[in-house]
C-alpha cells in the first residue's frame, strides 16, 4: 500500500470542543503518524502521514471532527513524507 502524507487546517468551532484529543484517538486508530495542535487564529493544524485509505479516512473525519464542533472550513494539501513515528497534540 502507498503511504502519503497530508497536512491542513480546520475553520469553525474547533477549539475547546475536545478537537486535538479526539483527533489523535482517531489517527491512534487508523495507525497514522503525525500532529495536531491548536492556532492563536481559532484554527487547528494537522499534519498526518501512513496508508492511503487510512489518510482518506482521517481526511472524511476532520470534516465533521469530534461531537461538539462545528467545522465551516477544511483545507488539507498533500505533502512530502515527513517520516514522523507516532502522533501527538503539539504546542
Amino acid at each position: 500500500m502507498a503511504r502519503m502524507c497530508m497536512h491542513g487546517y480546520m475553520s469553525g468551532r474547533v477549539q475547546g470542543v475536545y478537537f486535538r484529543q479526539a483527533t489523535v484517538a482517531q489517527a491512534e486508530r487508523l495507525d497514522l503518524d503525525g500532529w495536531v495542535r491548536n492556532l492563536v487564529d481559532g484554527r487547528v493544524e494537522v499534519l498526518f502521514e501512513g496508508e492511503e485509505t487510512a489518510v482518506n479516512e482521517l481526511a472524511g473525519w476532520l470534516r465533521q471532527g469530534p461531537e461538539a464542533a462545528e467545522v465551516t472550513a477544511l483545507e488539507l494539501q498533500e505533502q512530502a513524507l515527513q517520516g514522523i513515528s507516532g502522533f501527538i497534540v503539539r504546542c
